[in-house]
């Protein structure tokens, strides 16, 4: 897995990732306090309506700025945005109204709406190979663990010495790195192969993707990783601190758990994706997420409910790890930051409902009620996904098109009926057999 890090522009990206997430997972952490200094035993109300208006950022203005990706060079993009996402965090430990949280949150993840899926589509152009794009996968995805992990657990030992604000510090320091990093590097820009009008631009993301069977079943199964998640992440300090009584330690030990689980199978996921397809691990993840958070109400001390989260991270990380062999595999390489940023906004759709739902949930009919709901809309998400995503998905499809003329280069290349590796674009703007 390690061997792909001998391409040095991988290898600064990596780095750059991992660095801005460790910073992010002490934001993590330092947000669920703060929320807990300002409202008390609410804290899970306004933690969950903070992650909403995060929501509210990613699938709003992803599309839009996956459009004017192409205008501006990638490497000057992602090193603006993060010195935006800097200077927000250097704020966030100055707040003392909850407004002010909510008014920072959302400028914060509009520079990451349009930094993630611009850094995302990059990858697969710095590593073509599709194997070595997959251990890239499952590298992003422990980089991504650090956050659940390593942050939380650095997290607990900084606030043995210092206070909770402090962390923000980390945040500030982890997007300065990245963009330093960035900048050691030339990375690839691919351009679209006809001029596109920005409306065009900005919606040709969504269409490709929902027009993909392969994807539109990826979008329910973003919807069980999302009601799973949005219990983990909302109420791990309510359950921790409000119905356990325990400290801010054992909170940063809890949402470890998740990461430790998460990580877990990201290792040894580029082994078994050598050997099966993508669905078949991608749906076993999203049954393990929804039985987790159905058997939530039975966690009743610490150790069980990291025993959960464990498991729940487990599935998470099974479901969410291959999700950029689909997207890669789904669209050309210039449509490549359209699709990701698609796969970026209606993923975070699915938060945008969970998240909410989680922490309304909890003040008002309780956690027990609200593990059950969340494990249903999880269950649900399962339901669409074995239905939308096709078992036999092959790459190669026989297709005719009668929409073109005789004499149209594409069919004077592969013949009236022909077969041929298929993605929406131009030429395909329907899948085969829908109407």
């Amino acid at each position: 897995m390690f061997a792909i890090l001998a391409n040095r522009t991988y290898r600064h990206l990596f780095a750059a990732q991992v660095i801005a997430l460790t910073g992010t997972g002490l934001a993590t952490v330092a947000l669920g306090l703060l929320a807990w200094q300002i409202a008390g035993k609410d804290a899970g109300l306004v933690l969950g309506t903070a992650l909403a208006i995060k929501m509210v950022a990613y699938v709003t203005l992803a599309p839009i700025a996956s459009a004017f990706a192409s205008l501006v060079p990638r490497r000057a993009m992602l090193v603006a945005l993060d010195l935006i996402r800097a200077a927000v965090a250097l704020a966030l430990p100055f707040v003392t109204e909850v407004w002010h949280v909510y008014g920072l949150i959302f400028l914060l993840q509009a520079a990451s709406a349009g930094f993630t899926p611009t850094f995302q589509a990059t990858i697969p152009d710095v590593l073509p190979v599709e194997a070595h794009y997959t251990r890239a996968l499952s590298l992003s995805r422990l980089a991504y663990d650090l956050e659940s992990l390593l942050s939380p657990m650095l997290a607990a030992a900084l606030l043995t010495v210092v206070s909770f604000p402090v962390l923000f510090g980390g945040t500030v320091i982890g997007f300065l790195a990245s963009a330093a990093l960035v900048l050691t590097v030339t990375l690839p820009s691919p351009k679209p192969a006809v001029p596109r009008g920005i409306w065009d631009r900005t919606t040709r993301g969504m269409r490709i993707y929902l027009a993909t069977p392969r994807l539109r079943g990826l979008l329910a199964l973003n919807l069980s990783v999302a009601a799973a998640g949005a219990m983990v992440i909302v109420n791990t300090v309510v359950i921790v601190k409000g119905q356990f009584g325990l400290g801010e330690t054992e909170v940063a030990l809890a949402l470890a758990a998740f990461g430790a689980g998460s990580m877990v199978a990201a290792l040894i996921l580029p082994r078994l994706l050598d050997r099966l397809p993508d669905r078949p691990p991608m749906l076993a993840g999203a049954v393990i997420v929804t039985l987790g958070t159905a058997l939530g109400p039975l966690a009743g001390s610490l150790a069980t409910l990291m025993a959960l989260w464990l498991l729940i991270g487990f599935g998470y990380s099974l479901t969410q790890t291959p999700t950029g062999r689909l997207l890669r595999r789904s669209a050309q390489p210039e449509d490549r930051p359209a699709i990701f940023a698609a796969q970026f906004a209606l993923s975070h759709a699915c938060w945008l409902i969970t998240y909410p739902l989680a922490g309304r949930l909890g003040p008002g009919v309780g956690l027990e009620a609200t593990f059950l709901v969340m494990a249903a809309l999880a269950a649900l998400g399962l339901g669409l996904a074995l239905r939308l995503w096709p078992a036999d998905d092959p790459a190669v499809l026989a297709h005719r098109h009668d929409d073109l003329p005789p004499d149209h280069p594409h069919l004077r290349a592969h013949g009236p009926d022909h077969r041929h590796e298929l993605v929406i674009d131009d030429l395909h703007p329907r899948w085969p057999g829908r109407p």
